[in-house]
């Protein structure tokens, strides 16, 4: 059960992304926690190019640029020190391709390439390769800002394991997920149910973990909190 202090208010929290997909995850994720989620789409944003040379760094740069965003908005309702930002950046990482995808795996086809060609290069570029050959990795970098000068970032990151196959299985999920199998289960990400993705993906991993530190974070803060209001009180005639 999360701590009473957890309830009493709510405050915005924007999520970096454009994709549906992944914002209805993060949503269900973060039902049970004391924030009211904002997609970039409500500001008429979208994420910031993905300069960066890893999926940690491209994650912090767009926490930061939503934050920094989102109180120029004059969103109302956040805490002194600004706004608080959510945002990750994930790929698929596949062995037989040195790694490929990677941190290009939303644009793997090209910058304004959609789901549908992104899978078909992958699919080109596996030709040939035999099934136990096709090892790959779905890894999320997950980052959480409390206002876009945050010098203490939450951080946390998720790997999930699978094979790619040839022909896609199951309508769930979105990106590369009918393709990437789960051999434990015989089943691919696209057929699980929401609720059973969220337990095991790779973002899944990396969110219970920044909820983790989120929830210590706080409880120190409400504790210190508390402290300061007892000393004032002390010093009070």
């Amino acid at each position: 059960m999360l701590p009473s202090w957890t309830r009493v208010q709510r405050r915005p929290l924007i999520v970096a992304t454009s994709n549906p997909g992944k914002l209805q995850e993060l949503r269900a994720m973060l039902a049970d926690l004391p924030f009211d989620l904002h997609g970039l789409s409500e500001f008429g944003l979208s994420p910031p190019e993905e300069s960066g040379a890893s999926f940690l760094e491209n994650a912090l740069l767009k926490a930061r640029q939503a934050a920094a965003a989102a109180a120029a908005a004059g969103l109302r309702g956040a805490s002194a020190r600004g706004v608080a930002a959510l945002a990750d950046d994930s790929g698929l990482e596949v062995d037989a391709l040195g790694g490929a995808p990677g941190i290009l795996s939303a644009r793997y086809a090209g910058k304004d390439a959609g789901t549908s060609a992104n899978n078909e290069k992958l699919l080109r570029a596996l030709a040939g390769i035999a099934p136990e050959r096709r090892r790959a990795r779905y890894r999320c970098a997950l980052v959480m800002v409390q206002g876009a000068e945050d010098t203490t970032p939450l951080i946390a990151e998720g790997v999930w394991e699978g094979y790619i196959l040839d022909l896609p299985r199951g309508s769930g999920g979105f990106g590369y997920d009918p393709y990437f199998f789960l051999p434990d289960l015989q089943r691919t990400a696209a057929q699980l149910d929401p609720d059973e993705k969220n337990r095991l993906s790779h973002r899944g991993i990396a969110m219970r973990a920044l909820r983790d530190q989120w929830l210590a974070r706080e409880g120190l803060e409400a504790h210190e909190g508390r402290e300061a209001r007892e000393r004032q009180a002390r010093r009070r005639p």
